[in-house]
């Protein structure tokens, strides 16, 4: 289990934001962050990121992407950005109603998940709210969970899961060490619509949800949207985070 709590931020925060990618870098760097998660975005060759993200002393936690759409170039930028963790980034909404449709997925990722464990690249899936179904009085994402092979994990949206109508630690306690990648955010967590805040300016139970994770290895920050500007929100998030002893500055591994 890790010892430190390393944190990152996911960069798809910061896609709308004027600054070029050497500043914003150098101030997530200068906030206490020590990786980044790369979005779905091909925009910028991965070895130039890699370069960019050095320069400031920042690492990889891990990637989005969907490797069913292009496996090859899954793996390929996983490896360029130096890192060994793919993520699902959103699943199919169609099958989450329906307990078989959730197990034939599961065991449809389930085989990518073994084919990436033959690159040397681990593979996780990354939930929405609509996986909070509930189907025969579990959630979906527990029945998928359950029927994915043991090599492949979870990375749980902690905001998204509230909006599904879920106790966030108790779900997290349920999926046990599966989940070795938390997504942090904070706000209303009423629906999809209402901007986010950061942390510790919300409703959730930030702190709690960290207790009840102990199998994450990285603490991700992500605000989809946000009504302040969204690097001082990422910084006042590092903040909190700091000053309640939840996470460790700069940890980059």
């Amino acid at each position: 289990m890790p010892t430190t709590n390393p944190l990152g931020a996911q960069l798809y925060t910061l896609r709308d934001y004027p600054a070029d990618r050497t500043a914003r870098f150098a101030a997530l760097a200068a906030a206490g962050y020590g990786a980044v998660e790369q979005p779905r975005d091909d925009s910028v060759p991965a070895e130039q990121l890699r370069a960019e993200l050095d320069a400031a002393g920042l690492t990889v936690s891990s990637i989005h992407a969907k490797p069913a759409e292009g496996f090859a170039e899954a793996v390929a930028t996983a490896r360029a950005l130096g890192t060994d963790t793919v993520i699902q980034s959103i699943g199919n909404r169609d099958v989450w109603t329906d307990v078989d449709a959730v197990r034939g997925y599961a065991r449809e990722l389930g085989e990518l998940s073994r084919r990436l464990a033959d690159e040397g690249i681990r593979f996780g899936y990354h939930n929405h709210q609509f996986e909070l179904a509930e189907l025969e009085g579990r959630t979906a994402l527990e029945i998928f969970a359950d029927e994915l092979p043991a090599g492949m994990i979870l990375e749980i949206d902690t905001y998204w899961a509230a909006v599904g109508g879920q106790d966030v630690p108790t779900l997290l306690d349920r999926l046990g060490d599966r989940v070795r990648l938390l997504h942090l955010k904070d706000g209303p967590a009423r629906d999809s619509v209402a901007p986010m805040t950061a942390l510790g300016a919300g409703t959730l139970p930030v702190a709690d949800i960290i207790a009840a994770c102990p199998s994450a290895e990285w603490h991700i920050v992500e605000l989809d949207a946000c009504a302040t500007d969204v690097l001082s929100a990422l910084v006042d998030s590092a903040d909190w985070l700091f000053d309640n002893g939840l996470a460790d500055r700069n940890v980059t591994a």
